[in-house]
């Protein structure tokens, strides 16, 4: 079902890795809505599923991997439908990513000006010349100085947060309507990062454009997304706006990220940590993905997965405590009992 407020809607996307006769479910049922200009933030654990359902939705899933199920419609239209020539024409274009090592993306052997203009020829049918004013103009719009010089320059002769701003000007030069940023500044220093992130805010207010930003910093996340999708093994386990996540976490899971991380307005001698690990792909524990981590699990954690529900202000949570079918303890409060709970 569409909504002409979203630009994107994910619905029970399904996308397996098939290696030695096994499958491999890296993502499991993700349903997503992305709002027209506005960011949603996706948070989880290395291997949570958050880069591969961002790949699946620009069509960039390869062999041994395949998108099983579901559906993916951008302005109405299901991507998971078009032709490889189609996605070519979106990519890019309309939708397009930023991936978070620069160096590995951008060609060692061609200007930056020759890489921004590339997308313009194909894209916006610009000539040479055309092209390569645009792509001054660009690196101008991200922030990078003396543009008509630097759009002469290769990668390595440019510095990382440079590099990144570069990546964010391909990105950004047709004017997509979808802007994709996996992890955009892992590999920079807090400064840059900090400037980074306050361009992207800026570009996506000045170009009303829609953001997904794929992070496992929740700091991040606080100072840049309108809504929060927070990932655990393959599947979403709570969806909310940011002011309310950061206030009132649902999940267990949420509850434990946010008790991990460091506090400078308190004394701390050990952070608090979510005992375990994040199951193997191909080893999912029968019933909820977290109750062998949960200090809340009840019987029906352990036997059956819970559905992402709608919680009272309208949220998502996938947790068994706010269903009618726990059998746990009924006074349980995840958010106030779980430091409690975890030291015992």
């Amino acid at each position: 079902m569409t909504n002409d407020a979203d630009v994107l809607q994910i619905d029970n996307l399904q996308t397996s890795f098939f290696i030695d006769g096994s499958e491999i479910k890296a993502v499991d049922g993700v349903s997503l809505n992305i709002p027209k200009g506005k960011t949603v933030g996706i948070v989880g654990e290395s291997g949570s599923g958050k880069s591969i359902t961002s790949m699946s939705v620009m069509r960039l899933i390869r062999n041994p991997g395949r998108i099983k199920g579901g559906s993916i419609h951008f302005n109405g239209e299901d991507l998971l439908q078009k032709t490889e020539k189609n996605m070519q024409n979106i990519r890019g274009n309309k939708i397009s990513m930023i991936f978070q090592e620069p160096m590995t993306s951008l060609n060692p052997v061609y200007t930056v000006g020759q890489q921004i203009s590339e997308v313009l020829q194909i894209h916006q049918n610009l000539s040479k010349k055309e092209a390569l004013s645009k792509s001054v103009e660009m690196l101008e719009l991200v922030g990078i100085p003396s543009p008509n010089d630097r759009v002469k320059q290769y990668p390595h002769e440019l510095s990382g947060g440079m590099r990144q701003r570069v990546m964010i000007a391909i990105a950004l030069a047709c004017n997509p309507e979808l802007l994709i940023a996996d992890e955009p500044t892992t590999a920079l220093d807090v400064t840059i990062q900090a400037q980074i992130l306050e361009l992207m805010n800026g570009l996506r207010k000045e170009l009303g454009m829609s953001v997904i930003l794929i992070t496992h910093d929740l700091g991040v996340v606080a100072e840049t997304c309108d809504y929060v999708a927070v990932m655990y093994a393959g599947q979403i386990v709570e969806y909310a706006d940011v002011h309310t996540l950061f206030n009132n976490p649902k999940h267990p899971y949420t509850v434990g990220l946010m008790q991990s991380l460091p506090r400078h307005d308190m004394d701390q001698e050990e952070l608090n940590v979510i005992e375990g690990n994040v199951p193997k792909p191909g080893e999912m524990p029968e019933g909820c993905r977290f109750a062998p981590r949960c200090p809340f699990a009840s019987d029906i954690c352990t036997r059956e997965l819970p559905d992402l529900m709608e919680t009272e202000d309208g949220n998502q949570v996938r947790c068994w405590v706010y269903s009618e079918k726990w059998d746990g303890d009924p006074e349980v409060n995840v958010k106030d009992d779980y430091k409690t709970a975890r030291s015992q």
